[in-house]
């Protein structure tokens, strides 16, 4: 069964709700397909300090039901759905979910976000969920006196690392230079943390599991010359970047050696005339919260103008 729609966005982090928000408030009755996380990254995310309007800092998945509520709040029609085929070739676009259901749609905005990078050690995925993990927020409380060990070098490396210490015995982080490409303030953060020890030059190779099923340890491999050890450890989390969510729209939209949607330079509409993408999935340098919002906002206005040059042209 097939529905036709004026506008359908993908994705329900900040840039598809902050979409959903304009376009809806714009009469384009839109659809929003929340996709397989729903409220994107921030729903990981433990405590957003640098959105503006919320002076003592809010949750992130607290933050992520409020955008929720108020794209619903004007008309959007929010569905947990993921959409698993898109057909760009004429409009309308076809874009057919997980459950069978096909929308026509008129416009089409992306927003699909990023997930985070995995090391592709041999154990790793086979033991996620069993002390592997790359979401300190949601799995830190069950490290409760137990050490653990975080990879990366950036802001996201350096919050997971200060928020683990809320709850495990000892923290290390693993770097594998010998400094952190984090902001001033994240760095400082987390090299005056008493719980926190720095482990410079250093990649994490293997992660071991003596009790089979559960990880014990790790080997670490020194960058300079290739020495190795082996460290007790009860979890190893992953902070070493992200991955644009957009294998969908391969060989059907403009992208990047990475996998990032091209957009015309300062704007949000792709090589496909009434597809537009904000958000993660087409921003790798700024990758924050409120960017994300703003091309939301960006995306929605350029849908509706888009809508009245081709209804009134």
């Amino acid at each position: 069964m097939s529905e036709r729609i004026q506008t359908l966005i993908l994705g329900s982090g900040p840039a598809g709700y902050t979409a959903a928000i304009y376009a809806a408030r714009a009469n384009l009755n839109p659809v929003l397909l929340t996709g397989r996380q729903p409220g994107g990254q921030l729903t990981i995310t433990n405590e957003v300090e640098n959105y503006p309007g919320f002076p003592k800092g809010i949750m992130g998945p607290e933050m992520m039901e409020m955008f929720r509520e108020q794209a619903g709040r004007f008309g959007t029609r929010i569905l947990d759905e993921v959409g698993t085929a898109v057909d760009l070739g004429k409009a309308p676009f076809q874009v057919t979910t997980e459950s069978g259901q096909v929308f026509l749609t008129e416009t089409l905005i992306v927003s699909t976000g990023a997930s985070a990078l995995y090391l592709g050690l041999p154990n790793e995925k086979a033991l996620q969920g069993r002390g592997v993990s790359a979401c300190a927020t949601c799995d830190g409380f069950f490290f409760k006196n137990k050490k653990v060990y975080v990879v990366g070098g950036g802001d996201s490396a350096c919050e997971e690392a200060n928020f683990l210490t809320k709850y495990a015995s000892r923290v290390y982080l693993v770097v594998r230079r010998d400094a952190l490409r984090a902001s001033k303030i994240m760095q400082d953060r987390v090299l005056a943390n008493p719980k926190v020890e720095m482990l410079w030059g250093q990649n994490v190779t293997d992660v071991l599991d003596v009790k089979k099923g559960k990880v014990t340890g790790l080997e670490l491999t020194a960058t300079a010359d290739g020495k190795k050890q082996q460290v007790e450890a009860d979890g190893l989390f992953l902070a070493i970047g992200h991955q644009p969510n957009t294998e969908l729209f391969r060989g059907k939209l403009d992208m990047d050696d990475k996998g990032y949607i091209k957009t015309v330079p300062g704007r949000t509409a792709t090589n496909v005339p009434g597809v537009f993408a904000s958000g993660d999935c087409q921003d790798s340098y700024y990758r924050q919260a409120i960017t994300a919002a703003g091309s939301g906002c960006m995306a929605a206005i350029e849908v509706e103008r888009f809508l009245e040059a081709r209804h009134h042209g």
